[in-house]
């Protein structure tokens, strides 16, 4: 439950309800602007009868080149069946290429190839200008604020991981 901030003489009721419309607010912003931030990547995906399991396998193998298929499971928490499907597809169309691991045969390592490159940026620019657009409206701090936010609404369990994964570098493209 979240302790709203106390004040002074205001009824406790007052200030619950108060704080309660603040996080339907927050919440309902959330819905709105994830609506808006992924409305163009959807247009884009939509001409290759693609849809946002394909975006979000193309941006984690792009930002991950050779992850494997194991690791890209546990970062969607998707079943196998479905990352299945979508691989094939993307495979298929030649976005994504897959490779035996060196070390270990049974991996199955996962890399964009040009095309796949392409299509990445293609869907991550009109984000990045529309995320850069909005800090830069906010003001200072807000990148920091923003990225707080974040952070605080993934599960405790997995934020050391996330934010391993999200500040590291990317690695080249073989």
């Amino acid at each position: 439950m979240v302790v709203p901030a106390k004040h002074p003489g205001k009824p406790l009721a007052d200030r619950l309800s108060t704080a309660g419309d603040r996080l339907t607010e927050a919440i309902e912003l959330l819905f709105f602007a994830y609506r808006d931030f992924i409305s163009d990547p959807d247009e884009l995906l939509d001409e290759y009868g693609f849809g946002r399991a394909h975006h979000r396998v193309v941006h984690f193998v792009g930002r991950n080149p050779g992850i494997t298929v194991a690791e890209l499971l546990n970062i969607l928490r998707i079943t196998k069946q479905s990352l299945a499907r979508v691989l094939k597809q993307l495979i298929e169309r030649g976005f994504v290429v897959q490779e035996t691991g060196k070390q270990d045969r049974r991996q199955r390592l996962l890399y964009l190839t040009a095309s796949g490159r392409e299509l990445e940026e293609r869907l991550a620019a009109p984000q990045r200008a529309r995320v850069a657009a909005a800090l830069e409206k906010a003001g200072p701090g807000a990148e920091d604020a923003w990225r707080e936010v974040l952070l605080g609404l993934v599960n405790d369990e997995d934020r050391a991981e996330v934010e391993h994964r999200i500040t590291m570098a990317p690695v080249e493209q073989r």
